[in-house]
C-alpha cells in the first residue's frame, strides 16, 4: 500500500480535528478525500505530508514512517495545498527552480521540466521570468503551484481544492493530468468541494466529518447503495447539507414581495 492510516488522531487542545482515521490507498489510485469545512481533511493532508505532527497513531507514505523518517516521506510527495502560497517577491521561473534545487533536481533537468509544465497549462515563459509571484492572478498561481508538486515526479500527490482559480480549459486539462499520472501508477488523493467533478475522475471517495470517517467506496456503488442519485446528494444526506438546504429555501422566502 502507498499510503496506510492507522488511527492516526491529531488535537488541538481540547479539540480533535482528526478522529481515529484508518484507512489504506494502494498505487494507482485517484481518492476524492471530502468532508465539510471543518471536517479534519487539510489536518489530514498536512499530517500526510509532514507538515504538522500527529497527537496519536502512525501513518506511512510509500513505505515512510510519518514520525520516524519524515525527510524521506517528504522527498516522495507532491502537495497543493489550498491556500496556494507562493514567495511573491519571486518570479514563477526563481521559484520553481528553487523548489527544483531543494529536491536536487539538476538546473537543466529542471529547466526543461518547468518548460514541458508551463506548455500544458499554456503559460508563456516569458511571464514565468518577467513577473513577480505577487502580480500573478490567482490561477496562474495555482498553476505554478501544480507544476511545482509535481517537479520531482512523486509516486504519491496530495491536492487540496486544486482547481480553485482554474479558468475551465484550465481545470479539464488538470483532471486529464491527473488520470494519466494514475495510470502510470502515482497515487492521486484529491479534496475537494466540486464533487460532480469527483465522482467524474475519482475511483473511489472517502468521506468523513467531524474527523471520523463516514463512508468509503466507488462512487458509483455509494450512490447506488443509498439511492442517492448523485454523489452530491449522498454527500448533503451524511453530512447534515439536506437542512442546510431547506433552511437556504426558507430563508430565500423571506425576499418575496
Amino acid at each position: 500500500m502507498m499510503i496506510v492510516l492507522d488511527q492516526l488522531t491529531k488535537c488541538f487542545g481540547a479539540q480533535t480535528a482528526v478522529d481515529a482515521l484508518s484507512l489504506e490507498i494502494p498505487a494507482g489510485q485517484i481518492v476524492g478525500f471530502l468532508g465539510p469545512n471543518g471536517a479534519g481533511k487539510s489536518t489530514t493532508l498536512k499530517m500526510l505530508t509532514g507538515m504538522i505532527e500527529p497527537t496519536s497513531g502512525r501513518a506511512t507514505v510509500c513505505g515512510y514512517d510519518l514520525q520516524r523518517e519524515p525527510i524521506e516521506l517528504k522527498r516522495h510527495v507532491g502537495f497543493v495545498p489550498e491556500s496556494g502560497a507562493v514567495f511573491e517577491s519571486l518570479t514563477g521561473l526563481e521559484y520553481l527552480e528553487m523548489v527544483a534545487a531543494l529536491y536536487g533536481i539538476p538546473q537543466n533537468a529542471a529547466r526543461a521540466r518547468i518548460k514541458q509544465f508551463i506548455a500544458f497549462f499554456d503559460l508563456s515563459f516569458e511571464t514565468l521570468t518577467d513577473k513577480l509571484l505577487g502580480a500573478y492572478s490567482k490561477g496562474m498561481r495555482r498553476k505554478v503551484v501544480i507544476t511545482s508538486a509535481l517537479l520531482h515526479n512523486p509516486p504519491v500527490v496530495f491536492f487540496d481544492e486544486p482547481l480553485d482559480g482554474l479558468d475551465a480549459n484550465a481545470a479539464v486539462g488538470f483532471k486529464t493530468l491527473i488520470q494519466t499520472l494514475a495510470r502510470e501508477g502515482k497515487t492521486i488523493v484529491y479534496s475537494s468541494h466540486i464533487l460532480d467533478v469527483v465522482e467524474r475522475v475519482c475511483h473511489r471517495v472517502i468521506i468523513i466529518d467531524k474527523g471520523k470517517l463516514l463512508l468509503d467506496g466507488k462512487p458509483d456503488e455509494l450512490v447506488a447503495e443509498h439511492h442517492s442519485g448523485t454523489l452530491e446528494k449522498l454527500f448533503t444526506q451524511l453530512t447534515g447539507g439536506t437542512e442546510l438546504e431547506r433552511r437556504a429555501e426558507d430563508f430565500a422566502k423571506t425576499f418575496r414581495p
